[in-house]
């Protein structure tokens, strides 16, 4: 497994760090009272220790990825768990998140195009095949189908794991993404590996039956603003892919005035838990 790893480990401490806001010492993001329990293990397909945050003790499971090349705790800081803190206490949804693979492929430029698909498809593996049998034991229920949701390049990976995988995953929330890696990503460049992680390409020419059904009888919001640094043709692109599948989905397009910031991105999480999914 290791020549098909990431191996990175003695240049990570190399690559640039995500991005962090200053906050005072001792900034408390989460009620103390609310569970929160860190994880993580070595993955060994991606060659690199891969952590893992807990939120509530039960719920519907909600896995959660951050934007650009973030990692666990960014949703956090960003008081994106906040936001949907009294759902998590109330026992409608427990909250996991994990690293992106981003610094380690699209968004390291010094990281060949083929060499970051290659390791955006370990990344998903490595959700399929590690997170969520770790989410399954953490709720009891080794058949538990998982809601998945992210913002921006986050909304991507949680896009790309709920059509690649419609038996590990029930619902999506994607806020403010994008569902094609070309040609901002790829640059033309095409392999098994872009296209079998690339939502709208292989949507376009899916027609397993079973994988049709499941996405026919799952929840799908396609969310977006019309804001400052806002792309919603994104979003009506996906849209219009699923629209020729058949496969019913919400497109809900938010106002002008609703930008491709964290401050939306919080009401729309908590308005898609509080009222809208039927958790």
């Amino acid at each position: 497994m290791e020549r098909d790893s990431i191996r990175v480990r003695r240049r990570a401490s190399q690559l640039p760090p995500p991005p962090f806001r200053c906050y005072p010492p001792g900034t408390l993001f989460v009620d103390p009272a609310l569970p929160r329990t860190v994880f993580g293990w070595h993955s060994s397909r991606l060659g690199i220790d891969m952590p893992i945050v807990s939120y509530g003790d039960w719920g519907h499971p909600l896995l959660v990825f951050p934007t650009a090349q973030a990692d666990f705790l960014e949703n956090e800081r960003f008081y994106l768990i906040k936001a949907i803190e009294k759902h998590i206490l109330a026992g409608k949804v427990r909250v996991f998140s994990i690293d992106s693979i981003n610094k380690h492929a699209w968004m390291n430029r010094s990281v060949p195009i083929r060499e970051s698909a290659r390791r955006q498809a370990l990344y998903a593996s490595y959700v399929e095949e590690e997170v969520v049998p770790f989410i399954r034991d953490a709720v009891s229920n080794d058949a538990a189908r998982i809601a998945v949701t992210g913002a921006s390049f986050g909304a991507f990976h949680a896009a790309n794991q709920f059509f690649r995988r419609p038996d590990l995953f029930d619902a999506l929330i994607a806020m403010s993404g994008f569902y094609d890696l070309d040609p901002d990503y790829t640059h033309g460049y095409a392999d098994d590996n872009v296209y079998f992680n690339n939502p709208v390409a292989y949507l376009a020419n899916l027609h397993d039956a079973a994988k049709l059904h499941l996405l026919q009888h799952s929840q799908i919001h396609i969310v977006t603003g019309r804001g400052r640094w806002e792309a919603p043709h994104r979003s009506e692109q996906l849209a219009e892919v699923l629209r020729q599948k058949g496969i019913p989905h919400n497109l809900d397009m938010w106002g002008r005035d609703v930008d491709h910031d964290w401050p939306w991105w919080r009401k729309m999480l908590d308005h898609y838990i509080g009222e809208r999914l039927g958790w």
